[in-house]
Formats: C-alpha cells, sequence, structure tokens
C-alpha cells in the first residue's frame, strides 16, 4: 500500500495508490495532517510518497510520529536527474522550526502524482535502481530522526574542556585569556607585537631574526628553530578548538545535551552524507570525550574495515582478490600473493589502484598487483579510460557521476577527471552498501527485523544485481518500522553515521542485542548488493559510555 502526501498548510492531500502510481481512491482532505499520518501509519503501514522528507518529516517528529518507509521524491528524483546528464542536486534540508508545513508553499497534488509516476517510469524494473531508490529514502527517514534526536553530549564536561584549555569565558566576546597570555608570549619572543594569525608579519618577523620563509603552515615552521615556533603551534590549536568548537558553537548546536546537526543525505555526488552546522560528520578528538552517553545507556560503534577494497571485489567479482576480501585483512592475502608477505607494499598498492596513485613507487607496486588481480585492476582502470574520454560511470547500483562541464571538453584535465571517476565508481557503491547496512539497521532496532519470507519480492525493495540470492531480509524492512526506542523503552536510536561507521545509542542492556543486530544488518547490506558472494564486510564493534574511549580504541584500516 502507498499514500501520496501533499501538505497543504498543517491539512495535507492524501492519495492511495497501487505498486503501479494508478490511484485506488480520490484525493481526501486531512484536516490535521499529524493525525491521519499516525492513524494510517498504525492502521495501514503503507508507503508514504512524499516531495521531500527534509522538510515533511521533521514535524511529524516533533509531534512524536514516526514512519516505516517512503518514497522521497526529491532524494531519488536526484539520482534519476543525474542518471539524465543533469547535474542537479536534492534541496538543502529545513529547518527544524514551528510551523514548517507553513513556510513552504503548496504543492499541486496532481502534480506531485505526476512527478511520481514519472520515476516510476524512469525506474522501470531496473531491480539495482529500485534498490538504490529505497535504500536513499530510507536514508532521507534515518537522517530526519538522527537530525531530531541529535548526539548525546555532555554540554558541562565540554565547558569544563574548554575552560581547561582556554580559561574562563570573556563575557565580552573577547579572545579567551589561553590565548591572550600565547599572543603576549609570541610578541615577547619576537621583541615587538606580532599578531598570529597574520601570516604577513609572522613572515615579516622570523625574517627580522635571519629565518626566511615562504609560508608559516604548520608543516613548514614546525622544524623551525625559533622559541615563538612552540607558541604559534599552540596558538593555532587553541584558536581553532575556540573559532570551530568553543562557547558559541556549544550555544548554538547543543540544546538538552544533545549535539543537533543537520544530516543531508546525497548531498556528495557519491552518495555519501553531508552535515549543514556544527561540523555533524567531523566530531574531532577533543570534542568525542564529551560525547557521553545517558544515564543507563551505552554507544555501541561499529566501522567497516577495508571497506573500499573490499566492496572493489565484491564488483570486480576477481577470484583471487574475493578470496583475500573473505579474510579478516585484506590485505594480508593481497601480500603474500604479489609482495612477498609486505603488507604495507600490498596496501600501497591497493589504494593506489583505488586512488590513482600509479606514479613512482607506485607504478611498480601496480604492475605487480594487475599479474595477480587482473580482474580488480581492470575494473577501476576501464573507469579511468572512460573518465578521460569524457563519459560518464556509474555505481553497482546505478548512481552516475556528474558529466564533464562544457569548459571540460576544451581545458580540461583528464587524467585527473580519470582519477575521479577510478574512485567513484568504488566510493559510490561503498556509499550505497553502508545506506543499506544503516536501512536494514533502522528496521531491526524499531523492532521489525523478523524474518518475512512470506513477503512477494516487491513487498520491500526486492532489488537486487540480477542473480543476486534474495536475502533473509529485504531492504525495505531494514527502512524502518515506527521506531520503538522512544515509544516502548527498548532505547535503541541510531545517533551518528558516516561513510563506514555507524553508532548506536542503547540501553546498557541491550548492548548485546544491538551488536548483533549490526552484524546481521553488514551480512543482509552484502547479500542484498552482491548476492552469494565469499567477500566478508566485517564490522569492528566497540562499546563504551564515551564514544571519546570508544574511538580511540579503534585502530582499523578504514580504507
Amino acid at each position: 500500500m502507498k499514500v501520496l502526501l501533499v501538505p497543504q498548510g498543517e491539512q495535507a492531500v492524501l492519495t492511495h495508490l497501487a505498486d503501479d502510481g494508478s490511484t485506488l481512491s480520490d484525493p481526501t482532505a486531512a484536516e490535521d495532517i499529524v493525525a491521519a499520518v499516525a492513524e494510517l501509519e498504525r492502521d495501514e503501514r503503507p508507503r508514504w510518497v512524499w516531495e521531500d522528507t527534509s522538510r515533511i518529516y521533521p514535524r511529524l517528529l516533533e509531534r512524536g510520529v514516526r514512519v516505516r518507509r517512503c518514497h522521497d521524491l526529491a532524494l531519488v528524483g536526484a539520482i534519476l536527474s543525474m542518471r539524465a546528464g543533469s547535474a542537479t542536486v536534492s534541496s538543502a534540508p529545513a529547518d527544524l522550526r514551528p510551523g514548517l508545513f507553513d513556510a513552504n508553499p503548496n504543492s499541486d497534488p496532481a502534480a506531485v502524482l505526476a512527478e511520481y509516476r514519472r520515476q516510476l517510469r524512469d525506474v522501470g524494473d531496473d531491480r539495482a535502481l529500485n534498490l538504490l531508490a529505497a535504500a536513499e529514502s530510507a536514508g532521507g527517514l534515518a537522517a530526519a530522526e538522527m537530525t531530531f534526536d541529535g548526539l548525546p553530549f555532555s554540554a558541562s564536561a565540554h565547558r569544563r574542556h574548554l575552560e581547561t584549555m582556554l580559561g574562563t569565558r570573556p563575557l565580552d566576546g573577547s579572545p579567551p585569556p589561553a590565548l591572550v597570555e600565547l599572543e603576549n608570549q609570541i610578541s615577547s619572543a619576537f621583541g615587538r607585537r606580532v599578531n598570529p594569525a597574520s601570516p604577513v608579519e609572522l613572515v615579516a618577523a622570523f625574517a627580522r631574526v635571519g629565518i626566511e620563509l615562504t609560508s608559516t603552515r604548520a608543516h613548514t615552521i614546525r622544524d623551525v628553530d625559533h622559541p615563538a615556533v612552540p607558541l604559534l603551534l599552540r596558538h593555532r590549536d587553541l584558536s581553532k578548538l575556540h573559532a570551530a568548537n568553543g562557547w558559541a558553537w556549544l550555544d548554538a548546536w547543543v540544546r538538552d545535551d544533545r549535539f543537533r546537526p543537520v544530516y543531508v543525505p546525497g548531498a556528495v555526488v557519491s552518495g555519501r552524507w553531508a552535515s549543514r552546522g556544527g561540523g555533524g560528520l567531523q566530531i574531532p578528538k577533543p570534542l568525542r570525550a564529551s560525547v557521553i552517553a545517558d544515564p543507563g545507556h551505552t554507544f555501541v560503534a561499529a566501522d567497516a574495515g577495508q571497506l573500499e577494497p573490499r566492496i572493489l571485489a565484491a564488483m570486480s567479482g576477481d577470484p583471487r582478490m574475493v578470496a583475500a576480501a573473505g579474510t579478516a585483512d585484506l590485505y594480508a592475502p593481497v601480500a603474500a600473493e604479489s609482495f612477498d608477505g609486505d603488507r604495507a607494499h600490498a596496501k600501497v598498492a591497493v589504494l593506489g589502484v583505488l586512488y590513482g596513485a600509479t606514479s613512482g613507487d607506485a607504478r611498480a607496486l601496480l604492475t605487480r598487483l594487475r599479474a595477480k588481480f587482473p580482474g580488480a585492476v581492470a575494473l577501476v582502470e576501464e573507469a579511468a579510460r572512460a573518465g578521460e574520454r569524457g563519459e560518464v560511470v556509474r555505481s553497482w547500483l546505478g548512481r552516475a557521476c556528474p558529466p564533464p562541464s562544457v569548459q571540460w571538453w576544451s581545458t580540461g584535465d583528464a587524467h585527473a577527471r580519470g582519477r575521479f571517476t577510478r574512485n567513484f565508481v568504488v566510493q559510490a557503491t561503498a556509499a550505497e552498501w553502508a545506506l543499506c547496512l544503516l536501512a536494514d539497521l533502522r528496521g531491526r532496532l524499531a523492532g521489525s527485523g523478523a524474518r518475512r519470507s512470506d513477503r512477494n519480492s516487491d513487498e520491500g525493495s526486492g532489488a537486487r544485481r540480477s542473480g543476486a540470492r534474495r536475502s533473509d531480509r529485504n531492504s525495505d524492512e531494514g527502512s524502518g518500522a515506527r521506531r520503538s526506542d522512544r515509544n516502548s523503552g527498548s532505547g535503541s536510536e541510531l545517533v551518528f553515521f558516516q561513510h563506514d561507521e555507524v553508532v548506536v545509542h542503547c540501553a546498557i542492556a541491550e548492548s548485546g542485542r544491538v551488536a548483533e543486530a549490526i552484524a546481521e544488518s553488514a551480512l543482509s547490506a552484502t547479500r542484498l548488493m552482491f548476492g552469494d558472494t565469499a567477500v566478508r564486510f566485517p564490522m569492528e564493534i566497540r562499546v563504551d559510555r564515551s564514544y571519546g574511549a570508544s574511538a580511540a580504541g579503534s585502530e582499523l584500516d578504514s580504507d
């Protein structure tokens, strides 16, 4: 069952649809959009079809309503537009503020329905593209929920950290005491007043003491023998902390002991996520110690080690690479095959072929890698050659890279585009695998992860590569029923997702179940994407009440 939802202020127009997009009922007006969605979600559990999850779902979340699955026309439309050669991107998410529906212009329900039918025609019976559309839409739901829920964050712990590093917060907005003191010490070291934030003044100050510099970047001055250097490096570290994650950042982005950035799914051309505000996808080490679980709760954090090399193995089907990716450490078998057991050389060669590092020593290593793993190397090299010719390449599920600009054809760097397309096919596929894992895990945490073998293949996403064995879970079961963490007290919620890492905040008693769910979701994502492959995607799972402690304990090769 599908329901087209088109907000009209606080009301909505609802239309029941069949799987092919034909109408099963006349459009009806719902006086209270939140109540209508809650009732239909409870009674019918439909797939919601709406224009933009980031603009519609937050208002539902504010009223305690969570939905199981949707088709996001904005996210799917961006994928289809790129496939058609248009470099459009999905719209930016709306702010989470009251009156959200009122702030957006009303749409014509007939036009929205027409757009959905167009997308259905464009996707057609392409099973891989159907999976991508379902996973991308599920990711939109997860992003909105993570934005709404926030990441547990101790504001008091962070304030203590700031005071330890920077001193007492100035009430007038002036620089904190630690920076003022360092500025004075730096000036004393040079014998005159110098602004440590001014490269021009610093170059001149060093020149006056006989040290000629062309740059004052950290890697340039680090080995310079002058008493101001350690002071400058310290000043830069503290200035970065103050500017990026100081008291102003805390005031803007942490509320009710939750860090609340806005997550933007599909914001990168490869399908990776981005965030708007607060640096949500880049939690620097000084902040991690303040990411502390609620009382009685803990974090279960999981990384997919060596994700992109394993994706390359699964995509290429290269027998030796597949065998290597079936082990806990992919680089060790590659080293044994081609590099006399030298794991470091094996890693350089594999990453070199992924990222286009094919000059100097990397060229010789690549030659040896190609001799034993020809299929894996050929896959990315063909993608690179296609990029150099100005062609568009696609991921495993069908996400297209942007076409070259008009200017590229006359002045563009062919080799640079080749390096981009070489990595795109693997990185975008890795993003798809991670998104399938996220969608599946979201469903398991909601308590909807029971085996559903009685469902038809098109009930969920049902989409996989042709010939892939049907998974014990379809993707849409992974896109999540109404999450029970807040409503039933299970205490499990997705709070962080970045490329190859997921973090779940859960009751301590539930941590074992959550860890098992993450491992099962990784296996499900692998089967959905690649069928009965021997490639393994092991997840390193860490459990700790402090994200900083769990992150510090990880020694994964993330590439």
